[in-house]
């Protein structure tokens, strides 16, 4: 499949510039056919046989594709809701005592905000370290991660479309002793990612920003030398050894992170968009995007608030107002999104176009 055949299979963009790839893909028709079909199969047909064992047929490919990808084993996988779902189930299977601390970046996403703040009502110390333009300070975090129990960061900025370096920060807090969360969402799909290359004890990511998949269809590696660190709080019958037995034995693998039935269909869908990706190159992607980013960096000139030279498809700019500016965007058939430093950001895929482009400068 070429960029321009996908753009072809993506009804978004029949009437509309898709710029907000890094809030929401816009998924192609054949991968929501992928989903409908794999939900109508289970549904429709599975009954006559097993709906469990057709589920797990779907549930073990999708943990192939995804394994493949990540560069893990398919066991190292947990099929979950979302990024979010990943995070909070990670900090939920964490047996934590008063005054351990987690420390996170200033770059973080809600999802990685959120479930460290409810710790904090029970005595976890929260520290959080800035990163000034979307870099991460390393003499700053190396004294902060010192004693930390765990260490959650982005592997890109949402913020700047900054790329992190992962492996070394990976190292300073193994280094110090703590545990470390990856949000992976802005980088699955962009780019190819070697996870035993990172070293992190988890990565959380989901498939429906740059995967161009459904919603619903996150996933979860953890490292299979860090798996006895976790013992999930939420835990239903997919993540025991014996569900009915008189002990609780946890799965040995990412597997204790799943919980008991859940929809196929997104996981079908994931599927197709791996694939898709996948046919077109990760070298096609990257260097796309790389091209159209820098159209639109040229002509940002001073508004531009990512790095001028290419990191990711993520592009930061400043407006005078940036929520009215995306109202506008949107009625003229641009999607922008504004983001909480007050810029605009622009998500830039690899079915984008420079007409694309020169469309959401033109409101400029």
């Amino acid at each position: 499949m070429t960029p321009e055949e996908l753009r072809a299979d993506i009804p978004a963009c029949d009437d509309c510039v898709y710029l907000n790839t890094g809030a929401s893909g816009p998924s192609p028709r054949h991968v929501v056919e992928a989903t409908v079909d794999a939900q109508r199969s289970h549904e429709f047909d599975a009954c006559r046989s097993d709906h469990y064992e057709a589920a797990a047929e779907t549930k073990d490919a999708a943990r192939e594709h995804i394994a493949e990808y990540l560069g893990c084993r398919p066991a190292d996988v947990a099929l979950v809701a979302s990024t979010g779902d990943g995070i909070s189930r990670i900090a939920n299977a964490i047996e934590w005592s008063a005054g351990d601390r987690v420390v996170r970046t200033d770059l973080e996403h809600p999802s990685g905000v959120l479930p460290w703040r409810r710790l904090e009502e029970e005595g976890i110390e929260v520290v959080t370290v800035p990163c000034p333009d979307g870099r991460l300070p390393m003499d700053a975090y190396c004294e902060a991660v010192a004693d930390a129990r765990v260490v959650c960061l982005s592997s890109e900025s949402w913020l700047h479309g900054t790329r992190l370096n992962v492996s070394e920060a990976v190292d300073i807090a193994h280094d110090a002793g703590a545990l470390v969360v990856v949000d992976a969402v802005q980088t699955v799909g962009q780019h190819p990612i070697d996870v035993a290359e990172w070293g992190a004890d988890a990565v959380c990511a989901s498939g429906h920003k740059w995967l161009l998949g459904p919603w619903g269809a996150g996933f979860l590696y953890v490292d299979p030398d860090s798996i006895a660190e976790f013992r999930p709080r939420h835990i239903g019958y997919s993540g025991a050894v014996d569900p009915t037995g008189p002990d609780l034995e946890y799965k040995p693998e990412a597997a204790r992170f799943e919980v008991s039935t859940s929809s196929v269909a997104p996981y079908a869908g994931l599927i197709a968009g791996l694939d898709t990706l996948e046919d077109i190159g990760f070298s096609t992607v990257e260097s796309r995007i790389e091209r159209l980013t820098d159209r639109l960096k040229a002509g940002l000139g001073d508004r531009l608030v990512s790095p001028q030279a290419y990191e990711s498809g993520l592009v930061a700019f400043e407006v005078d107002d940036a929520e009215g500016f995306v109202a506008q965007a949107s009625e003229g058939g641009v999607a922008v999104r504004d983001v909480p430093s007050g810029d605009v950001r622009a998500s830039l895929h690899v079915f984008n176009t420079a007409a694309d482009v020169d469309a959401l400068l033109e409101l400029l």
